[in-house]
């Protein structure tokens, strides 16, 4: 399958200096999951930041022409039978399941889907017998579930992971590999990247947080308006419309937050952001 660059994004704070097929999404990148889903397909083409699913792939697979695949709202999204989409006369309108993603926020919800679909438990790791876990969960190799640990809901964490002791994981969440989740932490349907840390007392719900990022104790992320509406998220200038009710943050890569930091709803921090003890995060740290 041919990979052709992204187009149409506002990814920042993630992504500046790697490509979005890099982004972690169930335990594997999001380019994994697009190549794994075109497998077998003959001649197939997609958009770096297009999220197709199997069955979408699988009506351009069943044509015998040249033919793109478009979102429900027009967009081109991949094509397959020649390397020229202008030169696929057939087109088929993709399930509302696929489309192009734009912002970094709607990583949330493509993990929260896959996440939510395993069904099968894959332990490579150790888990605590004193550890509760109602769910299905993958554990990588070298990674501990300490006593204490509740698990509610699918999991996906890494390699050589610390977990616990007495924290609360709730699904649909990712944790990358290398990732220390502490005392009296709460992570609620987030994705947590490679090399990252929340070690004690804090609590991240409905974020995409970056590589290598530490958490201070104390450090929240509010998720949720008081009036109860979508979140709006500032790009280039302008007001954009998440259609997410909750969402709490977006953290790049080597952001460290001090202790007791206080995160408002839908803030962006810029890669290898500092705030310091007490601080509260009114608006996008943006340098």
């Amino acid at each position: 399958m041919t990979i052709h660059p992204a187009k149409e994004t506002a990814f920042w704070p993630l992504h500046q200096d790697s490509p979005v097929g890099s982004q972690l999404i169930a335990g594997r990148t999001l380019l994994d999951f697009q190549q794994q889903q075109a497998k077998g397909i003959e001649n197939a083409h997609q958009l770096e930041n297009a999220w197709i699913t199997s069955e979408d792939w699988q009506m351009l697979a069943a044509s015998i022409e040249p033919i793109a695949l478009k979102s429900t709202s027009g967009t081109l999204l991949a094509w397959a039978g020649n390397p020229d989409p202008k030169s696929c006369n057939n087109e088929v309108t993709a399930s509302e399941s696929s489309f192009l993603i734009r912002y970094p926020w709607e990583f949330i919800q493509i993990n929260e889907d896959i996440v939510t679909s395993i069904t099968e438990p894959d332990h490579k790791g150790e888990v605590s017998p004193a550890a509760h876990i109602d769910g299905v969960i993958h554990v990588g190799e070298g990674s501990k579930i300490l006593p204490g640990v509740v698990i509610e809901g699918n999991i996906m964490i890494g390699k050589n992971c610390k977990i616990g002791p007495n924290c609360y994981l709730r699904g649909s969440t990712t944790i990358g590999d290398d990732c220390h989740i502490g005392q009296a932490v709460e992570i609620k349907n987030s994705i947590i990247g490679h090399g990252s840390s929340v070690g004690h007392l804090s609590y991240v719900g409905d974020s995409v947080i970056g590589n290598k990022v530490n958490f201070g104790a104390g450090t929240i992320t509010s998720n949720l308006r008081h009036d109860g509406t979508n979140h709006r998220s500032l790009v280039c200038d302008s007001l954009i419309d998440t259609g997410r009710r909750k969402f709490g943050a977006i953290v790049g890569d080597g952001s460290h937050t001090g202790i007791l930091t206080a995160i408002y709803p839908g803030r962006k921090l810029c890669p290898n952001a500092i705030t310091h003890p007490n601080d509260t995060v009114r608006t996008d740290i943006l340098e």
